[in-house]
């Protein structure tokens, strides 16, 4: 497995929509902003794997409030927006 880096794009599942970005290191975890909810802590425990420039998480693992924001981190989104 390769090593979390600041940067890397964080997902629930392989093939999934990115759910932020690493944001800092942090001793047993790292941080992670999710658009629309702010800053969570991701403990090292949580991540299944990491290549690519990708970490996978195991959503079961991840504080409730976290899979909460994720589930409408776009909400704000206005759909008629081309992006």
């Amino acid at each position: 497995m390769a090593a979390i880096e600041v940067g890397n794009m964080v997902f629930l599942k392989e093939g999934s929509e990115g759910i932020g970005a690493v944001r800092e290191l942090k001793g047993d975890g790292f941080s992670l902003y999710v658009e629309n909810a702010g800053e969570f802590f991701i403990p090292q425990t949580a991540v299944v794997n990491v290549h690519d420039g990708k970490v996978l998480v195991n959503p079961a693992v991840l504080d409730i409030r976290l899979r909460d924001a994720v589930r409408h981190a776009h909400d704000a989104e206005d759909p008629k927006l081309v992006g």
